[in-house]
């Protein structure tokens, strides 16, 4: 699927490894890269969904945001802008690594 970037501090952590905003673990960092190649893969949405370790959840409020868990502490949370009628393809914007149910 094709990914674009709505938060500047992410692009630079996923380009450098690094980014000063999110002073992250390094093993919430590893998946973050993890969940990005992932991502990059799917051929749609299915094959996040049918990845239990990604804990894919649609977020309360918003109907094409979604998250995606990094460890028990963080999600990466994403939107997605369909491109077919079936839901199925579409571009999935970063949007931001928030900490689960503001823990």
């Amino acid at each position: 699927m094709q990914i674009e970037f709505r938060n500047r501090h992410l692009v630079h952590l996923y380009q450098k490894g690094k980014a000063g905003k999110y002073p992250l673990p390094p093993g919430v960092i590893n998946k973050f890269f993890m969940r990005m190649q992932q991502i990059e893969a799917a051929v749609n949405i299915y094959d996040l969904w049918k990845t239990s370790s990604l804990n894919f959840e649609r977020l309360q409020g918003f109907e094409n945001r979604f998250s995606l868990r990094l460890d028990n502490k963080y999600r990466l949370e994403i939107e997605i802008e369909w491109e077919d009628e079936k839901r199925t393809k579409g571009i999935v914007y970063i949007l931001e690594i928030s900490k689960h149910y503001g823990d």
